[in-house]
Order: C-alpha cells, then structure tokens, then sequence
C-alpha cells in the first residue's frame, strides 16, 4: 500500500526504532508512546484490519507479541504489558505492546456499561446463531 506508513517503514522509506524482524513481522517502538517501551507489532503484508489477516500470519504476530511482552516488561520494569488492537490510527493492522505501571494514573480498562435486563442474552444468542 503506497501511502501507508507502516508499508513506507517496512521498505526503510521511513526511520523506526526496531526491535525485531523477521521475514513476516516488523516490531517497533510506537513514536507516540502510552509509555517508554511502548512497541507496535505488525506483518510485513498489508492488511488494514485484524479479520483481513491470514489465520497463520496472524498466529505468527500473536506468538511474537507474547514473546516480545516478557522482554518489553523486563526492559521497563513494567509490572505488566497491556495488549491492545484498535486499528483506526493507521490503517494496517497492527497489536500495541504497552507496558503498565500499577501507579501509571492510567485507566486499567475502558468504562464498562450495563445490560438491560435480558438484552446480554438476546445479544449472545445473536451472536452465536452469526458464528461459522
């Protein structure tokens, strides 16, 4: 993909700080970091959102992010590394690798809601009459 700029990264057009390569995936720190050591994951393909990802690259960003959060966590002293997808900030898909402080002042999650009553069951019944 031309104009993306984890594409322009993997083809060296633009700088990064990495911290693993191999012939699938590209393991960088993030410019903007949550905190220092902050690293994003991604294949060297182009896919613009997780459900677009080939079931084997994808195994292969995921066992790679694992084994990069026990090091991000030793190299930070973090006391644990919060996984993360979003995808909307750049449009290939990519896993932030976050390392988290118990006394970082951040949100440990997003604000939860409640159901209605009834509403989690129609919903999971939904959901599970959509599975393949």
């Amino acid at each position: 993909m031309p104009d993306c700029i984890f594409c322009k990264i993997i083809k060296g057009e633009i700088p990064c700080n990495k911290i693993y390569e191999d012939k699938d995936t590209l393991a960088f720190l993030d410019i903007n970091p949550v905190n220092p050591g902050h690293v994003l994951v991604i294949p060297k393909e182009h896919y613009k959102l997780m459900h677009d990802v080939p079931d084997e690259t994808l195994s292969k960003v995921f066992i790679k992010s694992k084994d990069l959060m026990t090091t991000i966590k030793k190299a930070t002293k973090a006391d644990y590394v919060a996984v993360s997808i979003v995808g909307l900030d750049v449009p290939h898909f990519h896993v932030h690798l976050v390392p988290r402080y118990f006394n970082d002042g951040m949100a440990a999650f997003w604000p939860t809601k409640k159901y209605n009553e009834g509403e989690a069951e129609k919903l999971a019944i939904k959901i599970k009459s959509l599975l393949k």
